[in-house]
């Protein structure tokens, strides 16, 4: 994993993704996903490509459920982007590089 992508926890999200003063891409994903396998790839070039304009998280549901329960995440991968402290956009699935990108600029 791209060092440019953080882990974050029930017990650090707020501080790394609500709080934050940059927009953050947090990824919610788990272990035994397929599809979050596929698209971690895609994370590590995104990661590079917004580094200083957008903070990549992931997060694990397996491990971090209350998290899980408060954004109300029913599928993973799914990703929420966070700007100010508010959820501005949810995209569901396996995105290649180009539809990520397309849904960050689309929202930031």
């Amino acid at each position: 994993m791209n060092d440019k992508i953080k882990v974050v926890t029930d017990a650090s999200f707020e501080a790394n993704v609500v709080n934050s003063s940059q927009v953050v891409l947090v990824d919610f994903w788990a272990e035994w996903c397929g599809s979050c396998k596929a698209l971690m790839s895609v994370l590590d070039e995104i990661a590079d490509e917004y580094d200083g304009k957008v903070i990549i998280t992931k997060i694990n549901i397996d491990e971090n459920d209350q998290t899980l329960l408060k954004y109300g995440i029913h599928g993973i991968p799914t990703m929420l982007l966070f700007s100010d402290g508010v959820v501005q956009a949810t995209k569901m699935g396996a995105l290649s590089k180009a539809e990520l990108s397309t849904f960050i600029d689309a929202n930031i």
